[in-house]
């Protein structure tokens, strides 16, 4: 079996034990953390009624990302990143089984949704940059794409595993979509647990702890390449990623669902389209190639909000939703692949977590932000004889995605990012084997 993954150029990277495991354990996670989001999204919804309470509470999920990052990207450069890892996932497991059991118990209130959502999110954020981190160390660097691109099939991919597996269970009661996902986070524990590879980045001991942990800022701020990638996925993750808060309104006012399971249909198509496009990049060597596929997702990113605003009934919104999966992850896939070549892996801890604040930060944000405004009636917009014709919540999708689309054709004129966009990542920042 191993033979053929090996001379598989989309799956080379699984011929790679640890890398297995992490995938693995990545996959079980991400399908937990998609399907917690469907689960606790319907459960504020169906609590509130109120899209403004989605957004509150997924922004509490969210914001954690700005707080935590700096010290688990100092963690993940201090210790051995698959401890730290297990830490996470065991944080998450009671997380899950705490929400459970309040909801079983019919004891929920909206404070201990707020409450847990931060927690959840905590850990999440914690355990991302490390994951990051560790993952180079598994794999040649001739295959660092190849298994960026796999680790963001699991990331983006669970989005179909995760509300669908508990897609059944929405009509027993919400409790038990909970429950599957604290058994998804007890097999990530334990695929993190049996990794072999030792990780860790390193330190300078002559200077402090906040000298240590903020080492990653000016790393990243000085460095050409570095600094416009994460701006372009600050603007990508704030401007078309920031969409969880509204889906439950867009399913309920725009296509009439009447129970979770049209959400959890919409969230599984965006999966669906990032699971295709994830694969395809995994199989994408040239860099010029990848430079070019880096500005066309860019715009098609933007596009598909648009198409998801102005669907006119399920299947043409399902087809949306997997487009803006396909973009979206495809164009993240390339942010993170570029983002680890250029890393030495002394810092990728903290690098990572910088990266992690820009984009948590700005989809927290966002997402609060979006839920606020998709209450608001005045946003609806009837125009062009019908063509035009939007809920507030597919009015706030349809400027965030033309923002951005403005966004990618600007920064053409930015000359590191023509480069990138016309040649690759410059020569002298591949490694070596890539280069030769």
């Amino acid at each position: 079996m191993l033979k053929n993954i090996s001379t598989n150029r989309f799956l080379s990277a699984l011929e790679f034990r640890d890398y297995r495991i992490l995938w693995i354990a990545n996959l079980s996670s991400g399908a937990a953390a998609w399907a917690l989001i469907v689960a606790r999204g319907w459960l504020v919804w169906d609590m509130s009624g109120e899209s403004s309470m989605v957004g509150m509470v997924t922004f509490l999920a969210m914001i954690p990302r700005v707080i935590i990052p700096p010290f688990s990207g100092y963690l993940a450069d201090r210790f051995d990143r698959k401890k730290v890892m297990a830490g996470m996932f065991t944080l998450n497991l009671a997380h899950n089984l705490v929400l459970a059991i309040l909801v079983f118990s019919s004891d929920i209130q909206m404070w201990h949704v707020m409450v847990l959502a931060f927690v959840n999110g905590s850990a999440r954020s914690a355990q991302m940059p490390v994951g990051q981190a560790l993952l180079p160390n598994l794999v040649p660097k001739r295959r660092l794409l190849n298994a960026i691109a796999l680790n963001q099939a699991t990331m983006h991919g669970s989005r179909l595993v995760g509300p669908l597996a508990i897609l059944p269970l929405l009509s027993l009661g919400i409790e038990w979509a909970f429950l599957l996902c604290s058994g998804f986070y007890v097999i990530s524990l334990f695929q993190t647990l049996r990794i072999r590879t030792s990780s860790t980045g390193a330190m300078d001991r002559s200077r402090g702890f906040l000298s240590n942990l903020s080492e990653g800022i000016p790393y990243v701020y000085l460095h050409p390449q570095l600094r416009v990638i994460v701006l372009m996925a600050f603007f990508h993750c704030g401007f078309t990623m920031s969409f969880e808060s509204v889906l439950p309104v867009l399913s309920v006012n725009k296509f009439g669902a009447s129970e979770g399971a049209d959400f959890s249909i919409m969230m599984m198509s965006i999966g669906a389209g990032a699971l295709i496009s994830v694969f395809f990049l995994s199989g994408v060597t040239k860099e010029e190639t990848k430079g070019r596929l880096f500005l066309n997702l860019g715009i098609l990113s933007g596009l598909a909000p648009v198409v998801l605003a102005l669907s006119v009934n399920m299947p043409m919104a399902i087809a949306a939703a997997m487009l803006m999966g396909a973009s979206q992850a495809g164009y993240m896939t390339l942010t993170h692949t570029m983002i680890q070549t250029v890393t030495e892996d002394s810092i990728r801890g903290r690098v990572g977590a910088v990266y992690s604040v820009h984009i948590g930060g700005i989809m927290a944000s966002m997402n609060w932000a979006n839920g606020f405004i998709a209450d608001l009636p005045v946003l609806r917009l009837h125009a062009l004889g019908g063509l035009w014709d939007t809920i507030p919540a597919g009015t706030m999708l349809t400027v965030g995605g033309i923002i951005f689309i403005v966004t990618v054709l600007v920064s053409w004129w930015l000359m590191t990012l023509r480069s990138i966009y016309k040649t690759g990542l410059p020569t002298a920042l591949l490694p070596k084997e890539d280069s030769e």
